[in-house]
């Protein structure tokens, strides 16, 4: 018996099922960066969903490329750059089908752990390589104690992150900021409550 795979891994129902799965404001770890993006920088938004953090960048004056998976949440991306007035290049398409891995000023990854251990090692392989000397990536996930909370992210202990794992993957990078902490996040439907976080700030030297 075979059945019909989804390529988006659920996420156009889960987008569909919600009227703000995300909601529609960055990330607070994100917009605590906000003295290091400036007018006419090149950023890359990965996995951005329902489109909150490519909407702020590009608010901001950066030139702003985005992807992901789901077509239901481009649709929503698309209506929220509408709405804010900016222009984000969007696309949809897995990580492994965007074609620009290079010459970014910013890559953001604001809660991509969609990816088990080994594709994951590949994605942060090409966000390392989309780095422009001294481009910075803001990294952001679930840590591995948020299994204990269950307020959102993956309910598998493989796709959450550790300091030390942060560490090791990003190991030929310079690490500005690598913090473990707790938030009460409220960000729609799927992230609400006390969560355990690991944050990443880096570039490339």
């Amino acid at each position: 018996m075979s059945g019909v795979v989804d390529p988006t891994g659920g996420w156009d129902q889960r987008y569909a099922g919600s009227p703000s799965l995300f909601g529609e404001e960055p990330n607070e770890f994100l917009v605590r960066q906000r003295h290091r993006f400036a007018v006419g920088q090149r950023a890359l938004v990965v996995a951005d969903g329902s489109g909150r953090h490519g909407a702020w960048l590009a608010s901001l004056g950066l030139e702003v490329d985005a992807f992901d998976v789901s077509g239901e949440g481009d649709r929503r991306a698309r209506e929220l750059d509408r709405r804010r007035g900016v222009a984000v290049r969007r696309s949809v398409c897995g990580w492994e089908d965007w074609p620009r891995w290079e010459g970014y000023d910013h890559v953001v990854a604001i809660f991509i752990q969609f990816a088990p251990p080994a594709e994951r090692a590949r994605l942060f392989a090409r966000m390392r390589s989309a780095l422009a000397p001294g481009g910075t990536l803001h990294l952001l996930g679930y840590a591995e104690a948020q299994l204990e909370l269950r307020t959102g992210g993956p309910p598998d202990i493989e796709r959450l992150y550790s300091r030390e794992l942060l560490a090791r993957e990003f190991a030929d990078l310079a690490i500005d900021e690598l913090t473990e902490y707790r938030a009460e996040l409220s960000e729609g439907s799927a992230h609400r409550g006390p969560s355990a976080l690991v944050g990443l700030i880096a570039h490339r030297v």
